[in-house]
């Protein structure tokens, strides 16, 4: 028989901040999973300064309902309101939660957690370890919220060897927020230069990996210079670059776009590129000489094919590790 269900894609909603006496509305989506039509037939509000509109059409299966909260800030500090919600999918009602702190003054605290993940919101959804030396252990804090009822127990997915994960509080009551500290362990990264992989958090047990819930992560192992002498030391290549930063702004209509940065040798011994890599792996590159000899230059060549910008989630760079003592790691921004 077809049965109308109702699924409640996040039952929390925290606010975050809230300006003073400035009315903030936030949503709840309502998702027919059945195999029949429902309606809402109630909703209250467990005080009067939130206010829910809703509609009042039938909602077909694999549809989805908007219900739209408004609380009106009218009193300082931090709030929790329920809302009642009757469909004619159960005899039962649903309960939603409104969270959040009315403050005189924003801080900032609502752009907390911008990865919305459905029942799960994150900090971010990218973590980079710049200029790490072998032997360093640096760590990220990834926080997490439960935007859920129920406990939840936060798991990363394919973690490689060299990344270790501890949670904090390893059950996430709902409503809470959590802590995953990311440790890198230097000593596991296979090469100097750019090491990325893809990290995938689980929302509940059993969860996928998917594009949805990818974590990603990058290191960039810099390659030691201690045991030089004054005399190695003022030997060395230099490296100096005719520009810094690319912009394919003006790429327009074609389909692709090559730029070129001279890259010279201005010190006493040869300057060797022993990594040319890209973040995200969004740009072509070549480079016409990677052993660069005094006073010479070479040619780095960048190319973006338009159809790519569409499916380019970070701003895409260019990473250079050399044996310039002074310029071991350069980074090359581009922009489009």
């Amino acid at each position: 028989m077809a049965q109308p269900v109702l699924t409640v894609e996040r039952e929390i909603v925290n606010m975050g901040e809230v300006q003073w006496q400035q009315p903030k509305t936030a949503t709840f989506q309502l998702k027919n999973s059945g195999s029949a039509p429902w309606h809402l037939t109630d909703v209250h509000a467990s005080c009067g300064c939130t206010q829910v509109s809703w509609p009042r059409e039938d909602v077909a299966p694999g549809e989805t309902a908007t219900l739209q909260v408004t609380f009106d800030a009218k009193l300082l500090g931090s709030f929790q309101k329920e809302i009642e919600v009757y469909t004619s999918a159960s005899q039962e009602p649903t309960y939603l939660t409104l969270q959040g702190r009315v403050v005189t003054e924003l801080t900032g605290d609502t752009d907390n957690f911008p990865i919305d993940l459905g029942n799960v919101r994150l900090s971010t959804n990218v973590i980079e370890f710049d200029d790490v030396n072998r032997g360093d252990h640096p760590e990220a804090i990834l926080q997490v919220v439960n935007n859920s009822r129920e406990s939840y127990k936060p798991q990363l997915m394919h973690l490689p060897s060299f990344l270790t994960a501890r949670y904090v509080p390893e059950q996430l009551a709902g409503g809470r927020v959590g802590r995953i500290h990311l440790t890198l362990n230097s000593e596991r990264l296979k090469d100097y230069g750019l090491t990325e992989t893809t990290v995938y958090l689980a929302r509940k047990l059993g969860d996928k990996v998917s594009s949805d819930n990818e974590i990603s992560v990058s290191a960039v192992l810099l390659p030691s210079f201690a045991g030089l002498s004054a005399a190695d030391l003022a030997a060395a290549p230099v490296m100096q670059l005719s520009q810094d930063s690319l912009d394919f702004t003006d790429i327009g209509t074609k389909k692709k776009l090559t730029k070129t940065i001279l890259m010279q040798n201005t010190g006493l011994s040869d300057l060797k590129v022993s990594k040319l890599q890209v973040y995200g792996r969004n740009l072509g590159i070549s480079l016409s000489n990677r052993v660069i000899q005094p006073g010479k230059t070479a040619k780095l060549k960048v190319t973006l094919q338009r159809d790519l910008i569409r499916k380019m989630k970070h701003q895409p760079r260019i990473l250079l590790i050399t044996n310039d003592p002074k310029h071991p790691k350069c980074v090359i921004n581009a922009k489009y």
